[in-house]
């Protein structure tokens, strides 16, 4: 057995096939992904004993983002998106951020929900804080918990309600998108707002785009306007990388109960019907909210829990499902003892 033959956990293909990157030298081996993995070094390693039959192997795991459908030195822009509102699609793209973050990707955060913008509270930016102007004309991101991000809530307050017609709105998204010194990036994550609008439209349409994530919660009516949203992206040729199914499921705090409060695989079945990833199935926990809400996200509050491991899965099976997307003639190199 070698190296290259052994199947990546999420894309259950070769990493010669992907055009992974190996250098072996006796128990040492290194490897360099398409995906950032550093919360699997220690599964990987097991895994890779494992297949080729020898203890003690000391596995370094590395990562370089393949450039793809972004801008400048943004080398990959991703969408999370929802068909509707209330799905936890905020809090969902802002652990994802963070969760890519964690797992040794350079990451910003776009909040592209112009009339409802959130990410700034999300991510603990004080209120009234503004990002420094550049030349005249550009935006320097605030940085908060290791990521970059812009958001509208850094522009007004949280009392100013936005009352701009779909074609202002979208106007100001390309103009905080394309006047932000984002600087070098692996992925920029873009809060969209909810919906199949103007502004998704806009941006779809407008904006270099790698590939979306659509965020559902398990009930029929969050699943079929789900299948709006795939099927708005499938019409401006944007590859849907996955579903998340947000509030899966709830387990009671006292007796370990789960109740399945808004049905139950959802978007599994969604996923399946229409042959896309399911990226990952994560919990309704009063944590989630209370973090977030706190400018503390689950991935930063509390980065060892089981909660965040979910989120860093789901950002390592989105970031794989690019990569897979990106691959071309493999490229490795051996070298033997």
């Amino acid at each position: 057995m070698k190296v290259e033959d052994f199947l990546d956990p999420y894309l259950r293909q070769t990493w010669g096939s992907l055009g992974a990157r190996v250098l072996s030298s006796g128990k040492h081996v290194s490897i360099t992904l398409g995906y950032p993995a550093q919360g699997m070094q220690a599964k990987l390693t097991e895994q890779l004993s494992a297949f080729l039959g020898v203890d003690d192997i000391e596995l370094d795991i590395g990562f370089s983002a393949t450039p793809g459908r972004g801008f400048g030195q943004v080398k990959n822009v991703v969408l999370v998106s929802s068909g509707k509102g209330g799905v936890g699609k905020s809090t969902t793209a802002v652990n994802l951020a963070l969760a890519l973050d964690a797992e040794g990707a350079k990451v910003g955060l776009l909040d592209a929900d112009i009339y409802g913008p959130s990410q700034g509270m999300m991510l603990g930016v004080a209120e009234g804080r503004r990002p420094d102007i550049k030349d005249g004309k550009f935006f320097d991101p605030i940085r908060a918990h290791g990521i970059k991000a812009m958001s509208m809530s850094f522009m007004i307050t949280d009392k100013t309600p936005m009352v701009w017609r779909g074609p202002m709105a979208s106007g100001a998204l390309q103009q905080i998108l394309g006047q932000t010194l984002w600087g070098d990036l692996d992925y920029l994550i873009v809060d969209m707002p909810p919906g199949t609008g103007d502004i998704q439209l806009t941006l779809s349409q407008k904006a270099p785009v790698a590939g979306a994530v659509i965020v559902t919660t398990p009930q029929d009516i969050a699943l079929l306007d789900a299948l709006k949203g795939i099927e708005m992206f499938a019409k401006v040729d944007i590859p849907v990388l996955g579903i998340l199914e947000n509030m899966s499921v709830h387990q009671c705090d006292n007796c370990g109960h789960l109740s399945h409060l808004f049905g139950e695989d959802g978007g599994k079945r969604v996923a399946e019907d229409l042959g896309v990833p399911l990226l990952g199935q994560l919990p309704l926990a009063m944590s989630i909210r209370q973090q977030a809400d706190g400018g503390n996200p689950t991935v930063k509050a509390e980065p060892d829990s089981a909660i965040s491991e979910l989120y860093r899965d789901a950002a390592r099976n989105m970031a794989a499902r690019l990569w897979g997307n990106q691959t071309s003639t493999p490229t490795i190199s051996m070298v033997d003892d």
